[in-house]
């Protein structure tokens, strides 16, 4: 099943009446996100009425669509709905592989010059909005929006710059498993995910997980990846990562566009 793909005001209006029914994850103020990512956020999941940006890096396809995916993954399961904007190449089944319920995910690829109301309505009755950011929103629509979205409760998550966010998470390094000299296949990605923000977010964070991963986590050395005889000597330092079962799904989670 796809997600809904929204086209014209009057499937907007259908589709928001609907998800502004009674939150199905009790109207918590916190909605939840894979264990791996709580340490990145100060309230250890997406508070509703927050901004949490995903920054785009350097070179574009980094990992941002892998970690969209990832923190819409346990708020969907939860009973939420969600919405992503602006994004035509968002892919539907990465997003089930991933977790999310394509039956409470909105999908408007081409918001066209009315991106500021789509958005705005959307915010109204839906509990996650993500948006690709244009290059020409000013200030003041991004500040209405964002005040929008503490007014009514829903969490906007903007892909791409956007200055005064609550936190602002970006994948800086990521590293592919998987291939040997000449041949091999592409297991899993490691990846480092900085957070920083404002508030309780103003302190700088970074952890290392598996994206795309899965909602189990296991303990494994730092060393992890380097050898057997690396691991055979590196001290015994541990860290909590995705867990490598997600590797064979990883090679089919392919996402056309910015990722």
């Amino acid at each position: 099943m796809a997600g809904r793909m929204v086209v014209g005001s009057a499937a907007l209006a259908e589709l928001v009446r609907p998800a502004s029914a009674p939150d199905p994850a009790g109207g918590h103020r916190v909605l939840p996100v894979r264990p791996e990512l709580t340490g990145l956020l100060p309230h250890r999941g997406l508070r509703r009425g927050s901004t949490i940006a995903v920054g785009v890096g350097q070179p574009r396809r980094s990992g941002g669509t892998s970690l969209i995916l990832a923190l819409l993954a346990e708020a969907s399961r939860a009973g939420s709905w969600c919405a992503v904007v602006g994004v035509p190449t968002f892919g539907a089944g990465a997003a089930a592989e991933a977790g999310i319920a394509l039956d409470r995910l909105a999908l408007v690829p081409h918001p066209g010059p009315e991106w500021p109301t789509v958005v705005a309505a959307l915010i109204d009755g839906v509990d996650v909005v993500v948006t690709a950011v244009p290059n020409t929103v000013s200030a003041s629509v991004a500040n209405r929006l964002a005040a929008r979205a503490r007014q009514r409760g829903s969490v906007l998550v903007p892909y791409g710059r956007w200055d005064g966010a609550d936190v602002t998470l970006q994948v800086v390094r990521g590293v592919w498993e998987g291939l040997g000299p000449g041949r091999g296949r592409l297991r899993r990605r490691e990846v480092t995910v900085s957070a920083r923000g404002r508030g309780a977010a103003a302190r700088p964070k970074e952890i290392k997980v598996w994206l795309p991963g899965d909602e189990l986590t296991r303990v494994i050395p730092r060393a992890a990846g380097a050898g057997v005889a690396a691991r055979a000597t590196a001290p015994r330092r541990f860290r909590v990562v995705a867990s490598a079962a997600a590797a064979p799904a990883a090679r089919s989670r392919t996402v056309a566009g910015p990722a």
